[in-house]
């Protein structure tokens, strides 16, 4: 069974110096039929003004992922923590019993789009935990490539959540499958360009959650960067 959510359906919020489009219920976007897929309960895709950004602001209790599409993200947290991403890199901050961090446009000229990806944990009340790695374009280009996971294998950053996120660069005559187990299903989420999934044809922005399925086909895609989740069901 395949739920298809279009780009243009998602939540917006706009603030001059912020763009952020939601696939799920979020701030002051409220859709009850939109509220997480499992335990993934956010995907914001949020292009941020130069020099602009998310004051210091507090979490608890979730796993919260950062994937960098263009320019530089300058994170600081109460951990310590100080770093600036830019393409390829993937952060994992678990907030557990609660974090304290702030999200800038590192540069004085050029945005940065980049996607914030929230998981529910699977335990409350952890220690606070934080997480960073790069992928190349080569790493992820035809195949997919795991970023996360709930024990951290293949190099990619860890999660506590029996779930497991990859990321691929399709064009072409690429393609990418992606077996999903009894118990599992997966949601798709196009970063840029465009994709087939299972038959079912997706732009930049768009997303499909997928159930009850023997397997994701990724294929006939154009310039495409795709996120793929693989979660409980």
């Amino acid at each position: 069974m395949l739920k298809v959510r279009k780009s243009a359906d998602r939540g917006v919020a706009s603030f001059g110096w912020l763009r952020s489009q939601h696939t799920f219920s979020f701030g002051h976007y409220h859709d009850p039929a939109h509220m997480n897929v499992g335990p993934l309960r956010v995907i914001n895709e949020d292009r941020v003004a130069p020099g602009r950004g998310f004051d210091p602001h507090s979490h608890k209790n979730m796993e919260i992922i950062s994937y960098v599409l263009d320019g530089a993200l300058e994170h600081k947290d109460s951990m310590g923590n100080g770093s600036v991403l830019r393409y390829g890199d993937v952060q994992r901050m678990s907030a557990g019993t609660g974090v304290t961090h702030s999200e800038y446009n590192h540069s004085a000229t050029a945005p940065v789009h980049f996607l914030q990806i929230w998981v529910i944990p699977s335990d409350v009340d952890g220690a606070p935990g934080y997480e960073e790695k790069h992928f190349d374009a080569d790493a992820k280009r035809g195949r997919l490539r795991l970023i996360a996971s709930n024990d951290g294998r293949d190099g990619s950053v860890s999660l506590r959540q029996d779930a497991a996120i990859f990321a691929t660069i399709l064009d072409g005559a690429d393609r990418a499958d992606h077996p999903l187990l009894p118990g599992r299903q997966a949601y798709v989420q196009v970063a840029r360009g465009s994709v087939t999934v299972n038959g079912c044809v997706l732009g930049a922005g768009d997303a499909v959650g997928i159930s009850e399925e023997a397997a994701v086909a990724l294929a006939d895609a154009q310039d495409a960067e795709v996120l793929l989740f693989d979660l409980p069901a």
